[in-house]
């Protein structure tokens, strides 16, 4: 018992000196905070991040200021109820896609490119359809069919792998050579414009006109001229060939012999040979066909 209480009084005997230097110097107070360089570099780093936040906004204010952002778009780009609206001039560098492109009311839709303007349609799978290329030496479109109407929806032109057709109720080829046809040519009417030649020429083949009802050659205001090197040949092959006129002359048809006796007179009677070439004879008080069939050998 005694070891026991001088134990516990020993504790209590060195502890209470400190105790009491507490309670004699008073409490002590521990400061918190950054003191020193630590605190200048805080103060520099927040300064610097005030600059940077004042750069930027200024920056971000004169690209607002630059390219006009408003509300309603960006520049002359505006943004409307129907889509994008664009006014002035633009620079594509990318491919444009849109649904539908078109100018201002009144006022026309330039397409312009340094080298050339393609349009291209294409299906679900990406696939060209239909191009369009405009180029500096030509225009080209490649498609199925290519066709030209008026807004009343009438075909003007038609071009496709089998046939060409012209819809206009008149074709004009203002050509000064003309119209050259490789192959043959289907029409109801050729005619001239008013107080023009028509002139129908094959230079080094023949020039061949059918139809299953007819053929009209009309010349209203002016002579009808057909010209051949060799031969001209009318030929009716279950019909008849009628030369209507008042007049018909055959200037250079061959002369018979003529007699001594009616040497004088300018009657003569018009002759055919029985392979049907024609001559002239000296009339006479009968036929003198028979007497000149020498011109027919």
């Amino acid at each position: 018992m005694s070891r026991m209480q001088t134990s516990r009084q020993m504790p209590q005997e060195q502890y209470a000196p400190r105790s009491t230097m507490q309670t004699s110097e008073g409490p002590q107070v521990y400061k918190v905070g950054i003191y020193g360089w630590r605190k200048r570099c805080l103060y520099f780093f927040v300064l610097l991040l005030m600059i940077l936040i004042l750069v930027n906004l200024a920056m971000t204010i004169w690209i607002l200021k630059v390219m006009n952002f408003t509300i309603d778009g960006m520049g002359n780009l505006r943004i409307t109820d129907k889509g994008l609206k664009l006014e002035g001039d633009s620079e594509f560098l990318k491919p444009l896609y849109a649904k539908e492109i078109r100018s201002r009311p009144g006022n026309p839709l330039y397409f312009q490119s340094a080298r050339n303007v393609t349009v291209n349609i294409l299906n679900d799978k990406t696939k060209v359809l239909t191009r369009l290329v405009t180029g500096p030496q030509a225009v080209e479109a490649h498609s199925q069919k290519f066709e030209v109407k008026t807004l009343s929806g009438k075909l003007l032109f038609s071009a496709d792998d089998n046939e060409v057709v012209v819809g206009a109720e008149r074709l004009r080829v203002l050509g000064a050579e003309g119209t050259v046809f490789p192959k043959s040519i289907e029409t109801p009417n050729v005619r001239a414009d008013p107080f023009k030649e028509l002139r129908l020429e094959s230079p080094t083949r023949a020039l061949v006109m059918e139809a299953p009802k007819g053929i009209e050659i009309n010349a209203e205001a002016g002579s009808l001229k057909a010209t051949c090197r060799t031969e001209l040949r009318l030929e009716s092959k279950d019909g008849e060939i009628t030369l209507n006129s008042a007049k018909i002359k055959l200037p250079n048809l061959p002369q018979g012999s003529s007699s001594s006796a009616g040497s004088r007179q300018k009657i003569y009677e018009l002759c055919v040979c029985p392979n049907g070439r024609l001559f002239l004879s000296q009339a006479g008080t009968s036929s003198t066909c028979q007497i000149n069939t020498s011109v027919c050998l």
